[in-house]
């Protein structure tokens, strides 16, 4: 029987995290352990200016048959590093949220894993928890100053700051607070999203240090006035505390990959209703202290890929030097029509129908300027002819495709992705954002939607285009949008699989983030809490007699 994710990561040793610091350069006084297999990192201690190359490691769009984009970005990593090139990995933190809910973990897969695979799926340093406190901080204080007075004048019909939990719980979306009488508040209807969805989240992510966490943390705005003044958190006189709450947390932290090779996990908002990208913090410290930069951007490249191209390197001043787009024949076979249930029986047809998928991504990333390879992540029930047909796909856009058996192998599976990877990277790109910041904040919404998704336009109601409208007014059309919307698919139909075109995008609300620096436009279906599958991954979740967490996967 195949051995499952965690019982590979259990058999294999961990090197003490000190080892692995110095492996990567990093002084033994930057070191804060937190065991012996995991540390924060003090920045004071580093060096800050980037010199290396930064890859992005992204996707077709996801489906129940499974991608491994953080797998690949693991064997990618360990492979640049078994080639002799200094590389450091820079991903996100998993969110509890589908840790219980669909997907049981989220370290990567078989030998291609950061470790130590429990502690970094559950609780690990801390940081989501400090998200999550200083959010709903921020929120305890909203309330309280209309409790004593309300001297800024919110209406409370006009809150915007929701609270956040980072577990998925569809009963808390909409709730009404402040029942039981006066000494309670005032009553009002309000909600919860997830964690990684949290403002704060994007803040800590995009923020270039402390400082500007600081003040980016001032510039939430939580609600307005009769008179639709934006009232901040800076008003609230909240900030402070909220930024003492993420002092800890601001701290990129050190693990490594099943190999011995150091990792930065940082931050982890999604991509489907948030950027999607680890923090700037570590993908900087990564390139100052590494020649090569390993990351990734949640989802498929519609939406990981073109938030990072577009709000976090606008935002960072970074420019990828290549990508890579993750593909299993597993997934274009099922973009091609064929049910889960039948995937393991060849059907070359059903990949090149599928493969339009990955051609759609292809043209999008080249869009940016940024050149890249096709990573075919192996699967055991893949056949030559239906792997053929893949990189006969690429190839006709001009890309290599390169099958890859990491997941097996570790870096030795990914050797021939990783010379390929560095070779585009060495000799660069002419990378450059979607659009221009002085573009309309509904023209930057429709061009994602005309140019990556493929649609005929997005469409909004008159009170989403007026209240876009006045943002722009306040000073705040600048600002780069933040599509959320279903993974799934180029458009706001989960359904709609392959390569859909002339669909319309439909956006139903708008949200001002002014700290984190986007707006963001959620469109369709798209919930910022979401709900536990029927049969969620925290059934089979439980300690065993000697203390060890099992059913992780």
């Amino acid at each position: 029987m195949q051995p499952s994710d965690l019982e590979i990561a259990r058999a294999t040793p961990l090197q003490p995290i000190a080892r692995i610091a110095e492996r990567a350069g990093i002084a033994e006084a930057a070191i804060e352990p937190y065991g012996r297999f995991k540390a924060k990192l003090d920045l004071s201690q580093l060096p800050s200016e980037p010199r290396g190359k930064l890859i992005l490691v992204t996707a077709i769009n996801p489906t129940p048959a499974g991608e491994g984009k953080t797998t690949t970005s693991v064997g990618l990593a360990d492979a640049l590093n078994r080639s002799g090139r200094k590389t450091m990995l820079c991903l996100r933190e998993p969110s509890l949220g589908p840790c219980f809910g669909m997907k049981g973990g989220a370290t990567g897969g078989g030998r291609a894993q950061v470790a130590p695979m429990e502690d970094i799926n559950l609780h690990f340093t801390g940081d989501f928890h400090a998200i999550t406190s200083a959010h709903n901080l921020l929120a305890a204080m909203i309330d309280n100053h209309i409790y004593w007075g309300n001297a800024h004048g919110l209406d409370t019909r006009r809150i915007v700051w929701r609270r956040v939990l980072d577990m998925n719980d569809r009963a808390l979306r909409d709730v009404v607070q402040g029942l039981g009488g006066a000494a309670n508040g005032f009553p009002r209807q309000s909600g919860f999203d997830i964690t990684v969805a949290s403002e704060v989240m994007a803040i800590l992510c995009l923020a270039r240090d402390a400082a500007d966490m600081r003040e980016r943390l001032g510039r939430i705005i939580v609600g307005y006035t009769r008179e639709q003044r934006p009232v901040t958190a800076d008003d609230l006189k909240a900030a402070g505390a909220m930024a003492a709450l993420l002092a800890e947390a601001i701290k990129p932290n050190l693990v490594q990959t099943l190999e011995g090779n150091p990792a930065l996990l940082h931050g982890g908002p999604f991509a489907n209703i948030a950027h999607g990208c680890n923090s700037v913090i570590a993908t900087r410290l990564g390139l100052a202290l590494a020649d090569y930069v390993v990351t990734e951007a949640g989802f498929g490249a519609d939406l990981g890929a073109e938030k990072f191209m577009n709000i976090k390197c606008r935002q960072a001043g970074l420019a990828p030097s290549a990508a890579v787009i993750v593909a299993t024949v597993r997934a274009l076979k099922m973009n091609g029509g064929v049910a889960k249930a039948d995937l393991a029986r060849e059907d070359v047809a059903a990949v090149r129908a599928g493969a339009v998928n990955l051609v759609r991504h292809i043209e999008n990333v080249h869009a940016f300027g940024v050149p890249m390879v096709v990573a075919i992540n192996q699967f055991g029930t893949d056949t030559e002819a239906e792997i053929d047909a893949i990189r006969q796909a690429a190839a006709q856009h001009g890309v290599q495709a390169i099958l890859c058996r990491h997941w097996a192998e570790g870096g030795a599976g990914a050797s021939e992705l990783a010379e390929a990877v560095a070779a585009l990277a060495d000799r660069g790109a002419q990378f450059a954002p979607l659009y221009d910041d002085r573009l309309s904040l509904f023209d930057k919404i429709n061009t994602v939607a005309t140019r990556i998704y493929r649609a005929k336009e997005a469409v909004a109601e008159p009170s989403v285009l007026a209240q876009l409208k006045r943002w722009e007014e306040a000073g705040f059309g600048h600002l780069p949008v933040c599509i959320a919307k279903t993974a799934y698919s180029f458009s706001a139909d989960q359904h709609l699989l392959g390569a859909p075109t002339g669909h319309v995008l439909p956006v139903r609300e708008v949200r001002l983030a002014a700290g984190a620096g986007f707006v963001v436009a959620i469109c369709g279906e798209i919930m910022t809490m979401p709900g536990l599958p029927r049969v969620p991954a925290a059934e089979h979740i439980h300690v065993d007699a000697d203390g060890r967490v099992e059913g992780l996967f």
